[in-house]
């Protein structure tokens, strides 16, 4: 089949890559349900708050997911709907799991902003917030829960712009809330959205006189219609004009309001959405950026993931397309070995789900079997050898050392601590100092260790021990060798060595750090590391 750089070019506008991101509870893991739902990807949206009725979310995949009813990794989901070739990356909310999440908001164009409408902006809020502000992304908020009584719209508003820094153009507007919650009035359609619980919604235009239509004050109880008006004219009068252009470089996030529980006002969302949103971008490389159209097949390794099939203890690398066409069955080069590998059997997933496909493209994610030659941040390109900005690496706060509890079951103890490892569940360490070599886990969340247990016992069969430690930092050391790494480590310090094989030194406290700093000027204390 001969494809040209038009069909590409057609391909890549089709597309809409984007993450949902929110503080726990808000309601994301139900708004990534209803939307698959309009997507015909699933037929009935499963509930997390359902355990009960063995009913869960489609994007909670995992059993510790089913149990505690909450999403605690990533999740990618492909569908289509109408033109558009849709693919959604539904993150951990619990700031426990904020690494996971900011690895996979590089793969996403946009983001969609989840704020519950009785909490307002909340802390994971403002760092996921933070993260999308820093790549520079389209951010579009979704006020959820207005079926609820909640903040008044007004300093919903005021706070996303006080909070985060960015200023805010409402698309639409509530007509009340709680159970007085009638609808939403469409500022640029000029039409209303009747809200009749999770019937279907009915839409009521108003084209000629618009909110000055008498059947408007008719429709709602008194007082709603008179409070709806004001909000208007001060919106129109104060608010800020849409503007294309500031959103999309994040400094201006349309706002829409809704019930994803309801399922109210969603669709109408996403139809505005389909519509504001980029189509997949140049992205940043060592070579500079590379053009979806114009550059042949590359992309990178954003997450790895093993055992999503249990029977068959897979382990797939997740791959962000960035450019070009890719092929079933193609060649490409892996930057950071700068070999030339195969890579068959690409899959599309639905959470665990998941389906051959024969190719893809940029926007797209895409599913590699991993026999463990792919790492978190690698780059493959069909030509030439070039490298995708680096992904981020967030020093832990927790450490436990841990034991194998069944000595008979070495290998399989060793294999899950090396492939959750390298899929980032855990960062892994090697005390160097001692004539024994501890394993020391490093997290940046501590739920992060109930989850390695639980796994480590659920997919490999091994029960452990966790012994916790005092350290709550971590610091890569560069000016010292190896050897020499005795003279860092003092009764609040211990030194050990990552998984990469680079020095790292663990700290009590900042004083600790500190007194180090200012013992040792010579040597350069990093948050980050140098590859």
């Amino acid at each position: 089949m001969n494809i040209t750089k038009a069909d590409i070019a057609k391909q890549v506008e089709m597309r809409r890559t984007f993450a949902i991101i929110s503080h726990p509870d808000a309601g994301k893991t139900t708004l990534t349900e209803k939307l698959l739902l309009f997507g015909g990807a699933i037929r009935l949206a499963g509930t997390v708050k359902g355990r009960k009725a063995k009913k869960y979310a489609v994007s909670d995949w995992m059993e510790i997911e089913k149990e505690r009813g909450i999403s605690v990794t990533s999740s990618a989901m492909q569908f289509s709907y109408r033109e558009h070739q849709i693919n959604i990356l539904d993150t951990p909310g619990h700031q426990d799991f904020s690494e996971d999440t900011y690895r996979t908001l590089t793969a996403a164009d946009s983001a969609v902003m989840l704020i519950d409408g009785a909490k307002g902006v909340e802390a994971q809020t403002i760092k996921l917030f933070q993260v999308c502000r820093l790549r520079g992304i389209p951010i579009f908020t979704f006020v959820n829960k207005m079926d609820r009584y909640g903040k008044e719209p007004l300093e919903l508003l005021q706070e996303i712009e006080d909070v985060l820094g960015i200023r805010s153009c409402p698309m639409n507007w509530p007509i009340g809330m709680g159970p007085e919650f009638t609808g939403i009035y469409d500022r640029h359609k000029d039409r209303i959205e009747l809200f009749h619980g999770e019937k279907e919604s009915e839409y009521v235009d108003f084209t000629g006189d618009g909110l000055t239509d008498d059947r408007i004050n008719k429709m709602f109880p008194a007082g709603l219609y008179e409070k709806l008006c004001e909000d208007i004219t001060l919106l129109d009068i104060a608010g800020d004009p849409f503007d294309r252009a500031k959103v999309d470089t994040g400094n201006l996030t349309p706002v829409f309001f809704g019930s994803a529980i309801s399922n109210f006002g969603v669709q109408t969302f996403l139809d505005e959405f389909l519509t504001l949103a980029p189509a997949p971008r140049a992205q940043k490389s060592n070579i500079g950026l590379i053009d979806p159209v114009e550059t042949a097949f590359s992309g990178f390794i954003f997450k790895i993931q093993a055992n999503m099939n249990p029977a068959h203890r897979d382990r797939i690398a997740f791959l962000r397309v960035c450019s070009g066409r890719y092929e079933r069955g193609m060649s490409a080069n892996h930057s950071r070995t700068g070999k030339r590998i195969k890579l068959p059997q690409p899959q599309q997933f639905l959470a665990q789900d998941r389906s051959i496909i024969e190719e893809a493209y940029p926007g797209d994610i895409v599913g590699l079997f991993d026999t463990g030659i792919f790492r978190i941040g690698d780059t493959l390109c069909e030509e030439d050898i070039f490298q995708y900005e680096r992904l981020p690496q967030f020093a832990p706060e927790h450490f436990a050392r841990v034991t194998n509890m069944d000595t008979g079951k070495y290998k399989q103890f060793q294999k899950g601590i090396t492939q959750l490892a390298e899929e980032g569940t855990v960062q892994v360490y090697r005390t160097c100092l001692d004539r024994t070599e501890d394993i020391i886990l490093g997290v940046v969340g501590q739920l992060q260790f109930e989850v390695f247990e639980h796994r480590m016992k659920n997919e490999y069969g091994v029960k452990i021990h966790l012994y916790h430690l005092p350290y709550r930092i971590a610091r890569w050391v560069k000016g010292y060798e190896k050897d020499g790494l005795s003279k860092l480590h003092s009764i609040k310090s211990t030194c050990v060595i990552d998984q990469h094989d680079r020095p790292v030194v663990l700290f009590e406290n900042e004083f600790n750090l500190r007194w180090h700093e200012d013992k040792f000027p010579s040597v350069d204390f990093m948050i980050i590391p140098e590859d």
